[in-house]
């Protein structure tokens, strides 16, 4: 048997990310987040969700139920262990349950009304973050309140992140006209003036990034799934960084099972994907942003058990999942060097020979949005915001 490698401090090198949403099995027990630190994974954040803002201030729960819930005390419990260990345990506030931000956009006083619980909550817990996961239509400034205000009651160490889905990045380009300057960026940020591809928040990913509030974001926790993107290249996560992003704000976001989305990559697959980034980038400043996976409970589905016993690093379960990106990302050593990334091209036309993504929706519901006149990823967005429904989609797609 080789022998277990060392990996790196948590605060260094890519970062290794988990979501938790699913706390409980189908008969009611706790799922464990320990084999995380007992087995040697490399994990570096995990990310607790979904919490939801309902309506009434203070009326908030984690997914379904009170974080007080006594459903919770093993989830709370294992959190300080994670932390006593190094790794860094966020919130996720948003998701798929819409209305937590829209309910943060009020006026002053209405906002105070609904952020001073939620401030509770996350002292309550001595939570080391939280991440904007935002699925609704919301201002640029709603989204720079919220920020500004975390940081000022928080301070520097608290970890903000937001989970955009990977077109969110990228700019359109059908507008370029509109675009001051060369569409391949050589700046150290993206171009707020320029439209991006159709996404779910509402608000510019670019000009938030370039504004003082984008500089409190820690990093974003990129969504290539879903028919948002792809992972199974290193093609996507290139022309987010031609496009201005620096790859260290920039974490590949991927589902850790067949049965979480459209878009899973096989562990061998994504390993290799992430040795490429993590070689090619790791001259830019700090390096390789890292990956994040959706979610812990079923991490590993359908993977190929002699070979994740191989790279897991001694891990099994759903921590040998994690275990076998975390012999790729944590180790000491990054791969060796490859081909840089792209120069010295028109990103149009990178953007325009991406990989298509796999969706969750059939193809006829695709292409009855799309002989209308609509393109193919804003009949996905639609699709993707309508949960597959053709009719709302087309309706969402003439109002917008």
């Amino acid at each position: 048997m080789p022998p277990t490698p060392t990996l790196l401090p948590h605060h260094t090198g890519p970062r290794l990310v988990l979501y938790a949403q699913t706390h409980h099995d189908g008969s009611g027990n706790p799922i464990s987040l320990l084999p995380l630190i007992t087995q040697n994974t490399g994990v570096t954040h995990v990310i607790v969700a979904a919490i939801h803002l309902n309506e009434g201030p203070g009326n908030i729960t984690l997914n379904d139920d009170p974080p007080s819930a006594e459903k919770f005390k093993t989830l709370w419990s294992e959190v300080k262990w994670l932390q006593g260990t190094g790794v860094k345990v966020l919130g996720m506030l948003g998701g798929a349950a819409r209305g937590s931000f829209e309910r943060l956009s009020g006026g002053d006083e209405s906002f105070e009304s609904y952020y001073r619980p939620l401030h509770a909550i996350i002292s309550t817990h001595a939570l080391d973050g939280l991440d904007l996961d935002v699925e609704e239509q919301i201002s640029l400034s709603t989204a720079q309140r919220l920020i500004h205000r975390l940081r000022s009651d928080f301070g520097p160490q608290f970890l903000i992140t937001l989970a955009p889905v990977a077109t969110a990045l990228l700019p359109d380009p059908a507008h370029a006209h509109l675009h001051p300057r060369p569409l391949l960026s050589p700046n150290p940020t993206p171009n707020p003036l320029h439209p991006t591809l159709p996404h779910l928040s509402g608000f510019s990913y670019p000009a938030l990034e370039n504004s003082p509030a984008g500089q409190e974001v820690s990093w974003y926790n990129t969504q290539f799934y879903c028919g948002w993107g792809d992972a199974g290249s290193s093609q996507w996560y290139d022309a987010i960084v031609a496009a201005g992003w620096h790859p260290r704000k920039v974490v590949v976001g991927v589902v850790t099972n067949p049965g979480n989305g459209a878009g899973y990559v096989e562990l061998r697959k994504l390993r290799e994907v992430l040795g490429l980034l993590r070689a090619r980038y790791k001259d830019r400043g700090e390096g390789f942003g890292g990956v994040m996976g959706w979610e812990y409970f079923n991490a590993g589905g359908g993977e190929d058990k002699v070979h994740l016993q191989t790279v897991s690093n001694g891990a099994d379960g759903q921590a040998g999942w994690v275990g076998g990106l975390g012999t790729v990302l944590r180790t000491p050593d990054p791969p060796a060097s490859t081909a840089p990334g792209l120069s010295g091209a028109n990103l149009g036309q990178i953007i325009a020979s991406l990989p298509t993504p796999p969706v969750s929706w059939p193809v006829e519901s695709i292409e009855s949005l799309t002989v209308i006149g609509f393109s193919r990823q804003e009949a996905v967005a639609a699709l993707n915001a309508t949960d597959g429904n053709v009719e709302i989609a087309a309706g969402l797609l003439f109002e917008s």
